[in-house]
């Protein structure tokens, strides 16, 4: 990933650590548009024009990077406590999460990560607020880090499209006018190619492309006069079976899906090896963040990108409104909310070695003046397409081997806390064109919701404090707990 969501494929690493994102946690056009197609729960949407809209939901697991698996086990807050993190918190211990300042593009601060030791800070950009650290790992840290990866085993970072289309078009009850009008971004009555691709980043399967739509509707006849736009007439007289049967005939590579990486877990809180724990200690002095909040975030993700690895751009984390929860707080306050996503306030992601060709991370739209989804896709260039049009994007991070990129998934709220989605922070990894490819990945996991965040961090302080050896268990990879490997 470039910093990816957890994929279906994904390994469950401890409770403490275990949280769930829909890796497409990618933002929508607007909340309800976000509410009416969540309802489909557990399933691929095979959208009627090309099935496009895979909208893929997963209440306990799914998906990184860009991305762990969802939680099993869920502790039960008593009555009075589910009442109380809803209510308006008015302070207390970590009420206030520091955000360090970019001043401008270029400017760099010196900031003390070990004891005797400056590192400069450089500020990439300010939309969304990103910095980059050279040497924050070492050549030795960074083999380490991928001689343990190894150790443990990697696996696909995502899974072929599963073959569900015929069983959600069966229990599809939405009539193809109102389809229609929730593609229909700009409301002119015609679909045109870009608002069917923009919303394909909600899914989690095959990566669309204009020439794919085009190809699609020749083979079903879906365009008449070939123009590229559906009509609603036109759109009405669509046959999902049609689709299917074109979809389900054509082969699919990892190279056709939105991310094509192999990725595994390392365990970084207490017991697990001092290299992984120092990588910790100095994400908190980096962030400025409660210790706290950093070490209840996931473990450490390594990614390895093979020679035609990439990442398309993505958002780390998702929106979230009332009817959504943070995966990982959920496991305290025993939420009913229906809809899950990762809250990742923070990322930050290592280069662990230097990329013969290719691999950059890129930030399509970072600093632009505005924001606009359907801008996105131009004249059949998607922006978001890292396999063909890295360069054409705002800015593009070589990777370096040691270096660390950190910026924030949320603006801030203007009182201290998580605010709303930074949707300039959309990226994605650049194709691997020679070489291979490895990075790491940070997430800070942070509830905007104030109250069930503090909820959160109290109960898991709770759990610390158990001594019982069965409180312990999961707290404790066993894989790799006792490897030893000399630096």
């Amino acid at each position: 990933m470039e910093a990816a969501g957890a994929p279906e494929s994904s390994e469950e690493p401890p409770v403490r650590d275990r949280l769930a994102g829909m890796q497409k946690g990618n933002s929508v056009c607007s909340r309800s548009y976000f509410v009416v197609v969540m309802v489909f729960v557990h399933v691929y949407i095979l959208n009627v024009i090309a099935l496009l809209l895979y909208v893929y939901y997963s209440n306990g697991g799914q998906n990184d990077a860009d991305t762990a698996g969802g939680p099993t086990a869920a502790t039960t807050a008593a009555p009075e406590h589910r009442a109380h993190h809803r209510q308006e918190d008015t302070g207390g211990p970590h009420s206030y999460l520091p955000r360090l300042e970019g001043i401008k593009v270029g400017y760099k601060q010196k900031i003390e990560l070990v004891n005797n030791k400056m590192h400069d800070m450089k500020t990439l950009s300010l939309k969304p607020l990103l910095f980059e650290i050279p040497n924050f790992l070492s050549e030795k840290e960074c083999k380490f880090l991928i001689h343990l990866a190894q150790l443990k085993g990697l696996q696909a970072s995502q899974i072929l499209p599963v073959d569900g289309y015929k069983e959600a078009m069966e229990n599809l009850e939405i009539s193809k006018a109102d389809i229609f009008n929730l593609l229909d971004h700009n409301q002119d009555g015609q679909l045109q190619i870009k608002e069917v691709l923009t919303h394909s980043r909600l899914g989690n399967g095959r990566w669309m492309t204009p020439e794919n739509i085009r190809e699609m509707y020749a083979a079903v006849k879906a365009d008449p006069d070939g123009n590229g736009v559906l009509s609603l007439e036109e759109f009405k007289k669509l046959n999902l079976r049609d689709f299917h049967r074109y979809l389900g005939n054509r082969e699919v590579t990892m190279n056709d899906l939105v991310r094509n990486s192999q990725h595994t877990w390392l365990y970084q809180g207490e017991g697990a090896h001092q290299v992984l724990r120092s990588i910790r200690q100095r994400v908190i002095k980096l962030t400025r963040l409660p210790a706290e909040v950093v070490e209840n975030s996931e473990p450490l993700q390594v990614v390895r990108y093979d020679s035609g690895g990439h990442y398309h751009a993505h958002m780390d984390s998702g929106p979230v409104f009332p009817e959504t929860a943070c995966a990982h707080t959920k496991l305290t306050t025993n939420e009913s909310s229906a809809f899950e996503t990762s809250c990742r306030y923070v990322t930050v992601l290592f280069y662990l070695n230097n990329v013969t060709g290719g691999g950059e991370t890129t930030f399509p739209i970072a600093d632009n003046r505005t924001y606009e989804e359907m801008s996105l896709i131009q004249n059949d260039i998607d922006l978001r397409d890292t396999r063909k049009h890295c360069d054409k994007g705002n800015l593009r991070i070589k990777p370096r081997q040691g270096t660390a990129v950190f910026w924030y998934n949320y603006l801030s709220n203007g009182k201290g806390w998580v605010g709303d989605l930074d949707e300039f922070a959309l990226h994605g990894g650049c194709l691997v064109t020679e070489g291979t490819k490895w990075i790491a990945n940070n997430w800070i996991n942070v509830d905007p919701n104030k109250a069930r965040q503090l909820w959160f961090l109290q109960e898991m302080a709770r759990y610390a404090k158990d001594d019982h050896e069965s409180q312990k268990e999961w707290t404790v990879d066993k894989s790799y707990k006792d490897i030893h490997v000399d630096l």
